[in-house]
């Protein structure tokens, strides 16, 4: 799947949102996606959670466990793992920090997959990661549907991308004029019920 199909799946699921959006990050941006417009369609999400697992198998081979950040990982971390014909869980936030939790277990021998929907920072997939590290050594990589930050997130690990985008992120006070002249709209999870982050 190309960058191209991928943004469009995007445009027509109405996920590509414009305006002046609060990220979970903090940081404010012009451009919000709106994944879980993706995640209600179940067809739509297969199409682009197979494709990531191609490219993660290409690029990782064989992978034993997904583990993803919940909440908004929990959808392509689970089907980007049926896909590859893994193991999927995920870790959620206890006491402000991630941990693997409800019984899960991750066999120290696993190759592991940390699967998130967006990389922006990637400051919840570096938390996950540490959190991973706990069980295992055995982390051979990352994937996301989308990476905002064009590459330049650092992670701690190989990540692959169905795209990658460089949409402009500031600090709430360095705001451009036109981005400052908008009203903010906080959409997303993180903050909603007691999350922390």
């Amino acid at each position: 799947m190309t960058q191209d199909e991928v943004m469009a799946e995007f445009r027509s699921a109405g996920a590509l949102l414009e305006g002046h959006f609060i990220l979970s990050s903090g940081l404010r941006s012009p451009v919000f996606l709106q994944k879980m417009f993706i995640f209600q369609d179940p067809v739509r999400t297969e199409r682009l959670c197979r494709a990531l697992a191609e490219k993660a198998e290409a690029a990782f081979g064989k992978i034993d466990y997904v583990v993803s950040p919940a909440v908004g990982g929990i959808v392509p971390g689970y089907e980007t793992a049926r896909q590859l014909g893994a193991k999927a869980v995920f870790v959620e936030r206890e006491d402000g920090r991630f941990q693997l939790r409800r019984g899960f277990t991750i066999p120290p021998e696993a190759k592991v997959l940390m699967v998130e929907d967006i990389v922006t920072t990637g400051l919840s997939s570096r938390e996950c990661l540490a959190s991973i590290a706990e069980h295992t050594s055995n982390v051979v990589g990352a994937a996301c549907l989308i990476d905002r930050s064009n590459g330049k997130a650092d992670l701690g690990v190989p990540l692959v991308a169905l795209a990658r985008l460089d949409i402009p992120a500031y600090p709430a006070d360095a705001l451009p004029p036109e981005l400052a002249a908008l009203p903010p709209v906080k959409p997303g999870s993180r903050g909603i019920q007691g999350a922390k982050g």
